[in-house]
């Protein structure tokens, strides 16, 4: 029915200098239309007038009228191309050849070209008639010059009048991280008489929020799931730390601070730092980032009339790029802190790392905030044993950790593409910029940094991709807004929120500062409680909701919300305890300590629509008391991760590493090999084989050509193992699978059967061959 939304973005973000694009009409869903059911005064008038149609002739007539290319070119003019005129063509037949009776005046038109009084009639005669049809089940061709007025996003400062209606002074802090750009920036905004603090993390607005109430600066602290107030009253502070999703636009403040500025050309959340750029009504508005952005800010910030000033830091500690590769967990040293892009490979690494008798914290993405915040306090302590630490890119920011050396255990990440499928590719140098300046933290017990890998192998490209400038920030992200989705749907009543959606990014028209963000999340859940009937301003809310769609627990929860929200069902605290089965115990393996974080996410959830419909998910003070009972659980499952691994292998095959699947949805290659799986209640070879090719051409594809002569020694490495323990590595090929497979290979070989390939088969094969012959 639709495009894919990413491609659509793509398609925006170019831009064409402001020319009106063609629509993208694949996207036009048909209002169906019902044959008319013969109304008897209708009837009566076009068959007393003339005589009953011959819908012999009428058919005729009609594939004659398909035909002529003046009535094509007549549609074209009219916003019907060919697709368009088409598929209005085979709906306009079908009502006419189904229907009873029609207009008397269609009624006469048909009979008087059928009976061949060209005098009085003429096939053409038929377009008006056609074009009337056309536009009932194409609403949006009577409106496309509206809809283009709505979806045009060629002007976003003008969006905001509270803030252009002020003088503003933007001030941006450039530097890399550990520089003190943001340390200035929050200076500035403890000293003034209002301020609001917008960041990229719940982390990084706690932290700010703790940091202003303890300097004696009353300061709120708002995000999507939680309003805490500096005043026991509940009076509303004059500073406020937030989500850079939850700053207000309408209200005054004296200082605003943007953290992470580059966040702008994010392509899924890019858009709420445009709309605090543009939209925040702050007489000083104190930009921190990297430089990378400078130019782009400059450029938006003229289009509003404001001048801004740049503000330069350097480092304020040396990072040093190591010669020399770990190579061996042997040779780690306090201080030490391994980044892993996968869950399994922090699994792996922490528990290998124990059992050489040293403890270690373990961070990752999808731990609640509490226990990363408990992770990387057990690891700062100084009087704590615990001196490694083993973490994902989630620590890029948002928190305070004493590092020593960042130890890179790869340099490739999973992403997914435009097509939602696994992709593998080399880290940008901002990301390993990111990552690597964490180490010798200024004000930490490390007065430099140190970088490096774990393989010898990666440590020549490392070194390439810091080397690397950062490109320049090219366009800032865009979203639609809700009252811009309502007007969308009074044209077009009869159309699903995903397909306006859709309509929305093919007709919208942006310039080259702009991009409009991919919506593939909003789309997934549009279409997910599409069959729930809800308000379209209800929908656009819930389809908001900040949740990873590849957990299905939270999804289902989600619908479930929905379903129960659309029957004015309040959500209760009893009814959420027996969804969850709340009380839960601390985890016994790690399947349970996934189950466990997306439980803590589903509090989120509840948590995030409460402040949005407050009657209908009334126990939010309930669900965070027991949300932070399981802030605790995880924390006892992650202390015990070592535990909790060698459990979920004990219950798995021996031999191997993998305990969880990754956080990514099957590739078009694997669910075709889960396909056959299915069909045949194992792995059939023939599967296997083309898994195994295609894992290969998708490895090759991935890396990047311009570094392809450093990268032969990985990709031999890459290959190394057995055939199962690649296919494992590559998500292609479960523990059960595998079982299955062995199983069923063992049955065919003990009643005589093989599969293809076999010696036997060959054998035979020859026999058959030589018998042929003869």
């Amino acid at each position: 029915r639709a495009r894919p939304a990413a491609s659509a973005a793509s398609s925006s973000s170019s831009g064409d200098g402001g020319a009106a694009r063609a629509p993208d009409t694949s996207l036009f869903v048909p209002v169906p239309l019902k044959p008319g059911l013969g109304g008897a005064a209708e009837e009566d008038v076009g068959a007393e007038l003339t005589r009953p149609l011959d819908k012999g002739e009428v058919l005729k007539t009609l594939n004659k009228f398909y035909k002529r290319k003046e009535i094509q070119r007549l549609g074209a003019e009219n916003g019907l191309d060919a697709r368009l005129f088409h598929q209005a063509f085979i709906s306009f037949r079908k009502y006419i050849m189904e229907s009873s009776s029609v207009s008397a005046d269609l009624h006469i038109i048909l009979n008087d070209i059928c009976c061949g009084f060209v005098f009085l009639g003429h096939v053409d005669d038929l377009f008006p008639f056609f074009l009337r049809h056309a536009k009932q089940i194409f609403p949006m061709l009577d409106c496309m010059d509206d809809l283009r007025k709505i979806s045009d996003l060629r002007l976003p400062p003008n969006w905001y009048p509270d803030a252009r209606a002020i003088q503003r002074k933007i001030i941006f802090h450039a530097g890399p991280t550990n520089s003190g750009k943001t340390y200035h920036a929050i200076q500035r905004f403890l000293s003034a008489k209002s301020g609001v603090y917008c960041g990229p993390l719940k982390l990084l607005a706690h932290e700010i929020f703790q940091k202003s109430n303890d300097a004696n600066v009353p300061c709120d602290l708002v995000t999507g799931e939680e309003r805490v107030f500096a005043n026991e009253d509940s009076r509303q502070a004059p500073h406020v730390a937030c989500t850079i999703e939850m700053c207000s636009t309408n209200t005054p403040y004296e200082v605003a601070v943007i953290d992470e500025i580059q966040m702008i050309r994010d392509p899924a959340r890019g858009w709420a730092w445009t709309r605090a750029l543009l939209g925040l009504c702050a007489e000083e508005i104190h930009v921190c980032g990297e430089p990378a952005a400078i130019d782009l800010v400059t450029e938006l910030m003229y289009t509003t009339g404001e001048e801004v000033e740049v503000r330069n830091y350097e480092r304020l500690t040396p990072l040093t790029v190591l010669d020399y590769a770990l190579e061996s967990l042997d040779n780690l040293r306090a201080g030490d802190c391994i980044v892993c892009f996968s869950k399994n490979d922090i699994y792996s690494v922490s528990r290998q790392i124990e059992a050489r008798g040293l403890e270690c914290a373990v961070i990752y993405g999808s731990l609640p905030p509490g226990t990363k915040l408990e992770q990387a306090k057990k690891f700062n302590d100084p009087n704590d044993p615990c001196k490694i630490l083993v973490a994902t890119d989630a620590i890029g920011m948002g928190l305070n950790l004493c590092i020593r050396r960042i130890i890179f255990n790869s340099i490739v990440k999973p992403t997914i593409n435009e097509k939602g499928e696994k992709e593998i590719d080399s880290i940008t140098t901002s990301q390993a910029l990111q990552i690597a300046g964490r180490a010798g933290r200024f004000g930490s017990s490390f007065k430099q940094g140190e970088v490096t890998t774990m393989h010898r192998d990666d440590l020549a490209q490392l070194k390439e991709i810091l080397s690397e400038a950062v490109p320049p920030v090219q366009a800032a992200g865009l979203h639609p807004t809700p009252e811009q989705i309502e007007m969308f749907a009074y044209h077009l009543p009869d159309a699903t929120l995903s397909n306006l959606i859709d309509i929305f990014v093919s007709l919208s028209q942006v310039d080259g500062m702009y991009f409009v963000c991919n919506i593939d999340d909003f789309k997934f859940l549009a279409d997910m409680i599409q069959h729930i009937p809800l308000n379209l301003r209800s929908r656009y809310v819930f389809c908001t909701a900040p949740l990873n769609r590849k957990e299905p627990f939270v999804c289902t929860t989600l619908l479930k919300f929905a379903r129960q929200f659309s029957r004015n069902e309040p959500l209760t605290f009893d009814w959420l305890c027996r969804h969850t089965k709340w009380p839960l115990a601390a985890p016994k393996n790690i399947k349970e300590l996934v189950h466990l974080e997306a439980v803590h996410d589903v509090f989120d959830l509840y948590l995030w629509l409460s402040y949005r419909f407050m009657d209908m998910f009334p126990d939010a003070a309930l669900v965070r008391d027991i949300q932070k009972k399981l802030d605790d659980i995880i924390q006892i499952g992650v202390c015990n991760i070592t535990k909790l691994i060698r459990a979920s292998q004990s219950a798995a095959a021996p031999g191997t590493a993998e305990v969880v699947s990754e956080d990514f949805p099957l590739s078009r290659t694997q669910r075709d090999t889960r396909a056959v799986s299915d069909r045949h209640g194992a792995a059939s070879p023939e599967a296997l084989s083309i898994a195994v090719e295609a894992a290969g051409l998708r490895r090759a594809k991935n890396l990047r050509a311009s570094r392809l002569g450093g990268r032969q020694e990985d990709l031999k490495s890459y290959g190394r193992g057995s055939l199962a323990n690649r296919l494992l590595r590559e998500g292609l090929l479960t523990q059960e699978m595998l079982r299955q497979l062995e199983s069923e290979w063992q049955d065919q070989h003990r009643n005589g059967r093989y599969g293809f390939g076999s010696k036997r088969d060959d054998q035979h094969s020859s026999k058959e061959t030589r018998k042929k012959r003869k």
